[in-house]
């Protein structure tokens, strides 16, 4: 085995044997079928933490001609295929990771360096049909094919390294791209070229250099989608075996929606969770919040009142369409929130063309990163939202409606603030603390109509449940009627407890210009 051809097992054998492991060899089928075929070029960009490389070292424990993985992958999903024995251990593995290429020239010869390293392993293996030594891979490889029909199966780890760590040097990028067009694009020595990344591939102008790729992101993440993350499925079995509450765990790490799979976690921050026994924001082990900041802060119009919709609770729409592929080329505020898609801190529904802020992880990434400079008034009242949310316990009408004014100040600019669900992404923004303690369902079907916003308490935090209603330019008590009288409560079918039933009204159009609460509690 060697470190570049032929890598073996080690990795999978390491993931299998780990306290969790969740089987995602279902995804070989897949690439079983893609194999030798024009469809034989596949791209998936993941956020980081979502398991990309573990895919790969799955891939070439499968495949690796160099290893016997049989025992690895038999008692597996993949094991039951009827084509599991045809393709196990039968290729030619070529394993790149290219962040260490990169780590190791700093992006000088970063290309010149690869080849010179996998050529080594390939010249041990087939110097006999490599006699001259000027070659370079591409030409090496086609002289093994034409001598022995051997193909080879390419595994790149970090593909878009180069994109997002030279984002200055086009030259670069280009040459990069040039060098991968030439290995891999229409070369009969390719079997299967399998390439992951957080991006993309690159587009120059309306041209991608790596076009015989298909594309599996997370805008469209196709046939691939249950593999993407963890599904409910798997979660919900690793909460029962960790005893861990499912509700919480959605809460924190649920929200990546896909056409199909509607509910896909961070594999990463789920596993963190269940080994630590413990919901936390674990993406600071891998992120830093100023990355995010440097795009949120960008003065694309439109882009900040995108961001203070989506911290309440709202899905933005974007076109994703324009983006091409880097950090670097942002012209507009599609561009940046469609990154921030790609980088994970945004979800997008390819239904409705929207993104939205997925879960309380991320919603904890965004809180820290605009708690520098420049989102002032928003910070001010996601500090207050502690005090709001106990005055509106305690039943304190005239505070809760003073709170919600100054919410309303601090953010009106940024809002179209002049209907019922403008005001609840206020609202929710203003009832940011909340989170620790509560699922917030906004539109939530109720009794005979849909609840404004629902506050599902978490297991083990003795809170009451809260429903709100809102109204613009009625009454706080007429919100307090419909509560009762369309039998919203009834959505707690399965909770027992107290009831906090919140009517708000804004009133805009006449002389005393501002928000009146009601507060009620009930029994159910």
């Amino acid at each position: 085995m060697g470190i570049y051809l032929n890598p073996g097992n080690k990795g999978f054998l390491e993931s299998i044997c780990s306290e969790i492991y969740v089987d995602k060899t279902g995804m070989i089928e897949y690439t079983n079928k893609y194999l030798n075929t024009k469809q034989k070029y596949i791209c998936v960009s993941r956020p980081r933490r979502f398991g990309k490389s573990m895919a790969l070292e799955m891939l070439s424990a499968y495949y690796s001609r160099k290893c016997d993985s049989r025992e690895l992958f038999e008692g597996l999903k993949i094991g039951g295929d009827p084509r599991f024995r045809e393709h196990l251990n039968q290729y030619d593995v070529i394993y790149l990771n290219m962040q260490q290429f990169l780590i190791r020239t700093k992006g000088r010869g970063v290309t010149e360096y690869l080849e010179e390293e996998v050529l080594e392993e390939i010249r041990e293996e087939y110097g006999e049909f490599l006699k001259r030594q000027d070659l370079g891979l591409a030409d090496a490889l086609r002289r093994i094919y034409a001598k022995t029909e051997r193909t080879f199966l390419f595994l790149i780890d970090e593909w878009d390294c180069v994109m997002r760590e030279c984002q200055d040097s086009e030259g670069l990028q280009k040459q990069y791209l040039d060098f991968l067009r030439d290995l891999l694009k229409d070369q009969p020595y390719v079997a299967l070229a399998y390439m992951t990344g957080i991006l993309p591939v690159k587009k120059y102008g309306v041209h991608s250099a790596l076009n015989m790729f298909t594309e599996y992101s997370m805008t469209n993440q196709r046939e691939l989608e249950e593999y993407t993350g963890f599904t409910e499925e798997e979660v919900k079995e690793l909460c029962g075996r960790f005893d861990i509450d499912i509700e919480e765990v959605c809460s924190w790490y649920d929200g990546y929606q896909l056409k199909k799979v509607k509910h896909v976690f961070n594999p990463k921050s789920v596993v963190d969770a269940m080994l630590c026994r413990e919901c936390s924001n674990y993406w600071t082990a891998t992120e830093t919040y100023e990355a995010l900041k440097i795009y949120i802060d960008m003065n694309f119009d439109g882009l900040r009142d995108a961001v203070i919709q989506m911290l309440g609770g709202e899905m933005v729409a974007v076109d994703t369409g324009n983006f091409v592929n880097d950090m670097r080329n942002l012209h507009m505020k599609d561009d940046v929130l469609t990154l921030l898609i790609h980088l994970g801190y945004l979800a997008y529904d390819s239904v409705e063309e929207k993104a939205f802020i997925p879960n309380n992880e991320i919603m904890g990434e965004f809180r820290r990163a605009m708690r520098v400079g420049g989102w002032e008034n928003v910070m001010k009242v996601i500090t207050d939202s502690e005090r709001l949310l106990l005055n509106t316990l305690e039943g304190r009408e005239t505070a809760v409606a003073a709170a919600l004014d100054h919410a309303h100040t601090e953010i009106a600019s940024n809002l179209d603030y002049n209907n019922e669900f403008a005001m609840g992404c206020a609202v929710i923004l203003a009832y940011w603390s909340a989170r620790k303690d509560y699922k917030i369902i906004r539109e939530m079907p109720a009794g005979y109509g849909y609840a404004d916003i629902v506050f599902l308490p978490l297991p083990g935090r003795g809170k009451p449940a809260i429903v709100v209603e809102l109204k613009y330019n009625k009454a706080a008590q007429t919100a307090i009627w419909q509560i009762k009288n369309k039998k919203y409560a009834d959505v707690l079918k399965g909770y027992s407890g107290e009831v906090v039933l919140v009517g708000i009204n804004y009133e805009k159009d006449k002389k005393e210009v501002g928000h009146s609460c009601k507060i009620e509690r009930a029994k159910v």
